[in-house]
Formats: C-alpha cells, structure tokens, sequence
C-alpha cells in the first residue's frame, strides 16, 4: 500500500515511474499508456509477426491495472505518488527508497480535466486493443474511461493549478481543452457512438481543436494526436453530418505533417544539421518520437485511402511520409554522425552513464544495462556528452519510448527502400541451418478469440500458437495451411500453394520457445495446421 496524505489507505502499487526518478506521475503516465495502446492498434498484425503483441498487451495492462485502483470514485483520481524534491535530492535503488510517498487526487473539489481526460483517453484506447483478447476487462475499462470523461468534462479546471506539487514537474502548458477532445475521440473510437463524435464536432473550436496548428505532440499537447485521429475517420469516407468540421481538423493534420517534412514553407520544425526533427533542448527525443509515429500512422492512412499529403512546398506521397519516420528511427538507432544508439543496449554504441537510478549508482558506468530505454539525445548540432549529470539528454522516459513500440513494429514489417539493412547495427546475418528432417516438433495451441457478423457472413479470429517441443533451436520450417479462407498473420506464404515459412525476422525458434499466429476465417471450421519440414541447428 502507497501512504497517502491524512493517513489514508489507498493501493496504489503498480504503474510506472516517469522516468529515471521514484515519482509516479499520472499525467505522462497516462500519455504513454494510449500511446502505447494506438499502437496495438495500429500495428496489430506486425506485433503478432514478431511475436511482441503480448508484451504490448502486458505492458498496457500494468499501467490500466493502476488508473483501476487509482479511479476510487467516479469523481476521484489519484494522479501522484511521490514527492518530485525530495526524491530528486535522494539517488537509491527502488528497494531501498527512503523519501516520503504522499500521494495527491483530484475531485470535484480540485478539478484536473487535462489528467483526467488523459486518463480516460488511455482506457478507452486499451479497451479497444483489449476487445478481441479480454472483452470483460475491455467493458470495465470502458466504464471508468466514460467516467473519467464525464468528470473531466463537468468540473474542468487545470490540475496544476490545483497540485502544486506537479507544476514544477509535469505542468499542463496546453491547458485541459485538449484533452478533452483527445478523450472524446477515443471513447469514438472504441465505442462508435457518434454522441462523442458530436461532441468533438461541436467543441472544436471552443476548446481549441480547429483552431490550433502545432508542431509538437506531447504529453502535453495532444491537438496533433486528435487532428490525426479525426483525418483518419474522415479519409476512411466517415464522420456523416460532422465531416466538414473534420475537414478543419485534417487541414491542421496536414499542417504538422509538412511541418515535420520540412515542406511547410516557413513553418518547418527544426532540425539538426543530421536532420533529427529538433523540438526543444530537454528530451528532445519524446518529440522524435511522437512525431515518427504520427508519421507512420499518417502514412499508412494516406496509403489506404489512396490521398497524397498536399503541403505548400509539394505533394508527398505515402510511401515518402513513411520514410521520413524511418529516417528518424534510423538516426535514433544509429545512423547518426556519432554512430551513437540512443537507445540504451541497442549496438554497439550507446550511453553508458543514463541518468536512471535503476541503471546505475554514480560515478562509474551504468551496472545494469537499460534495455530498450530511449534517452533525452543529442543536442540542436548532433553532439551528445554521455554524463549522468546530463539529465536534459541522459535521462530515459516513459513519454519518450511509448510511442516507438508502435513505431519499431510498423518499420520492422516493410524493409527500408534499398532492401539492404545490412548498415544498420540492428542486423544480424541468419545461422546456416545444417541438416534437416521430417514430423511434428511444434505443439499447436488454437484458440478463438473474438467472431463478428457481416452482411450476414459469421467471421471468427483464431489465434494459434505454436511452441517448440523437439528439443532443439529451429532454423526453418514449412506449414501447410488448409481450408483458410481469410487473411494470416504471423507467417510468410511461399509460392507452393497452401505452404508458409518463418517471417523474415524470425531466424531461430529456441526449444520450448513459441510464436503467434492469428487469422481471421469465414465461417466454418478453423484452418488445418501441419509441419511440412523442418530444419534444426
């Protein structure tokens, strides 16, 4: 149990810190958890081919597990736990934390609408990704998200101006309004009733959401994530009664697009000379990485409706949005004058002096590697000093790589345009697969998880999964699927009929490891699923 002020009881264990401190921070701790929920969405098939979607999945559910316990009432939400000076003035591991802990809610008494609607924004999100996989959980977490939203909405007020104590920290520059239309959006999206469609329609402009072109997407600033969101509706031939103020919403879309292409006339985000998008000198690299997945998520929106991005400076085509967030990736991974990964265990060169108690005790280099962490980053001239007490560009948060997972799925599934990756410190060359043999060495584990009814066609998700039981590391393998009468994900099919290898970035399946497939099939019985062939080494 986490102390609360006035000697409450309150069970606030979970979630997640903010960053390299012992804070937990609601507000940027909901941001990542929708961002991390967009992307399941998004890139669902590309997570199940490289069998991460069930780390997504965990890794959401740690965070909406907390906002459940953190939503006491309908009108209170727990948003801190931790004091930010005096933890900062104190550098020990989580189990030995001596600071204080109290812990800071708002009610109808203290309003918080931006923490409020962003926390209602992140459970409708993961109340959608949930829907195929745990719809009973998926309807609790729809329920507070509504919840959430009317409290945000009928008692509105900055939470920063009700807790000081997050002023200094995480203050809500942008003001509540637009998470307001964000949470409205996303309760759209995971419900399809147009009541939060009109909503967004009819508050557009009071609170901001026609009105504002912005070159940054945040924690913060959320008007870029619902001018997106809304293109989409509007690029799929939706949005009725309400599309031409979706139309005002796709204007500004665009806007942040050129800005970030660098085709916005005098209104481009700055780069460095390198040309990673350059936001602002303290974690920079949060902007890169929202703005890579807007990009991303952009991209394959223009592509499924066959659109080009129109920008003052020229069309861009889809296919170009969607390099230029891989050419972000790149830089952070990398392919940067320093050759430097800023993210933490990625290559050969990457910051050994993170500013992050879990990763280190000071002065040496970091114990502990922080795998997957995506530090602050380099500064406006691509230079990066790898110092502890760097915390503008040294310290990893939470903000910064939520939104590369869907990022790093979507670029993983389609190879960069020159089909040699053999640069990047990513690659590693296949092992040769020595002799092979016949049989049955994977177990296979079906499971429907979702069916639906279209024009009056019954359609079921299956999800397979299939584990190594022959003892050894398989290299290869060939399936023959048969009766499948929909689309597959998770394998690769070959020119024989019905046959299916590994996905290119599965080289090795290690003996009692196990990998996702999941199809969609019309009717009937499931798919038949055999081994073919299979290689060992």
């Amino acid at each position: 149990m986490e102390n609360v002020s006035n000697n409450v009881q309150v069970d606030l264990v979970g979630g997640y810190y903010d960053a390299g401190d012992h804070v937990k921070f609601g507000f940027p701790m909901a941001y990542a958890v929708t961002m991390l929920s967009w992307g399941v969405l998004e890139f669902e098939k590309e997570m199940v081919a490289a069998d991460e979607l069930n780390r997504a999945l965990d890794a959401i559910r740690w965070g909406t597990n907390y906002f459940l316990k953190a939503h006491t009432q309908p009108n209170v939400l727990w948003v801190q736990v931790g004091d930010g000076d005096s933890d900062h003035l104190c550098w020990e591991r989580a189990e030995d934390m001596s600071t204080p802990r109290p812990a800071s809610k708002i009610d109808t008494d203290h309003p918080g609408s931006d923490v409020a609607g962003e926390t209602a924004a992140a459970l409708a999100a993961a109340a959608k990704a949930f829907r195929h996989y745990d719809s009973q959980y998926a309807d609790v977490l729809l329920l507070h998200a509504k919840q959430l939203f009317s409290f945000a909405d009928t008692f509105r007020g900055r939470y920063d101006d009700t807790l000081q104590c997050a002023k200094k920290f995480y203050p809500s520059a942008s003001g509540y309004q637009d998470e307001l239309l964000w949470a409205a959006v996303w309760l759209y999206e995971a419900t399809g009733d147009d009541t939060y469609l009109g909503y967004v329609a009819r508050n557009a402009e009071s609170l901001g959401g026609t009105g504002w072109a912005v070159r940054e997407f945040s924690w913060d600033n959320k008007y870029a994530g619902v001018q997106v969101l809304l293109s989409k509706v509007l690029l799929a031939g939706g949005g009725g009664d309400y599309a031409d103020t979706l139309k005002q919403f796709h204007a500004k879309a665009e806007f942040f697009m050129c800005a970030c292409l660098q085709k916005n006339g005098g209104n481009n985000v700055k780069t460095t000379p390198a040309g990673l998008l350059y936001v602002a000198d303290w974690n920079n690299m949060q902007y890169v990485s929202s703005a890579s997945f807007l990009l991303a998520v952009y991209g394959d929106y223009l592509a499924e409706s066959g659109d080009t991005l129109n920008c003052p400076d020229g069309q861009v085509k889809a296919a170009d949005v969607l390099a230029y967030a891989r050419s972000q990736a790149d830089y952070v991974l990398g392919k940067n004058p320093l050759s430097m990964s800023y993210m933490v265990g990625h290559g050969d060169k990457y910051p050994s002096h993170v500013h992050h108690r879990g990763a280190s005790i000071p002065p040496g280099a970091d114990p502990n590697v922080l795998h997957g962490a995506l530090v602050g980053g380099p500064d406006g001239n691509d230079g990066f000093v790898d110092d502890r007490c760097n915390y503008q560009r040294a310290e990893p948060t939470l903000a910064s790589a939520a939104p590369m997972c869907g990022v790093f799925a979507r670029l993983a599934a389609e190879p960069a345009a020159s089909g040699d990756d053999s640069s990047s410190p990513a690659y590693n060359p296949p092992a040769p697969a020595p002799a092979h043999g016949k049989g049955s060495p994977l177990e296979f584990v079906h499971t429907v998880t979702d069916s639906w009814t279209k024009d009056g066609v019954e359609y079921y998700r299956h999800a397979v999964t299939y584990i190594n039981r022959c003892g050894q590391a398989i290299t290869y393998v060939k399936l023959k699927i048969e009766e499948l009468t929909g689309p597959i994900y998770g394998v690769a099919a070959t020119q024989e009929k019905e046959m299916y290898e590994f996905p290119s970035w599965i080289t090795r399946l290690e003996a009692g490891d196990k990998r996702d497939i999941v199809y969609i099939q019309e009717g009937g019985p499931p798919a038949k699923i055999s081994v073919v062939e299979y290689k060992t080494g």
